[in-house]
């Protein structure tokens, strides 16, 4: 069974940082695709960053390049969400997920964690 469990989250000021992880355990040893989202109040939810965890190719949404940065630690079955220059805008709950499938930004991931909230706000 896959569990995926986020954490890094908090309120920040604009221009702030903040790093984001994502401990996932029950993943096949075969190549999965894992992906960082994130849903605003009354908003769909946003795929903002994935990575191929065969291959190591990363994704990223427009919204988000030159900002964030999407890395793993295999060794700590991680997933980093590095989020550089937190804009007001970027306030939303952020989940991961996991797939064996290369869903990429694609919110059709078969397993999500629960999420960890980010305020960005002066």
């Amino acid at each position: 069974q896959v569990q995926l469990v986020e954490s890094g989250g908090g309120s920040v000021q604009p221009g702030g940082s903040l790093r984001l992880a994502c401990v996932a355990s029950g993943l096949a040893d075969s190549s999965n695709c894992i992906g960082w989202f994130r849903q605003a109040p009354g908003k769909e939810r946003e795929g903002i960053a994935a990575i191929n965890t065969g291959g190591g190719r990363t994704y990223l949404a427009d919204s988000v390049k030159g900002r964030f940065t999407i890395s793993k630690d295999s060794a700590k079955n991680t997933l980093y969400l590095q989020m550089n220059g937190l804009k007001p805008e970027d306030t939303a709950m952020y989940y991961c997920a996991a797939d064996n499938v290369d869903w990429v930004l694609r919110p059709l991931y078969k397993d999500w964690g629960q999420g960890t909230q980010v305020t960005v706000s002066s």
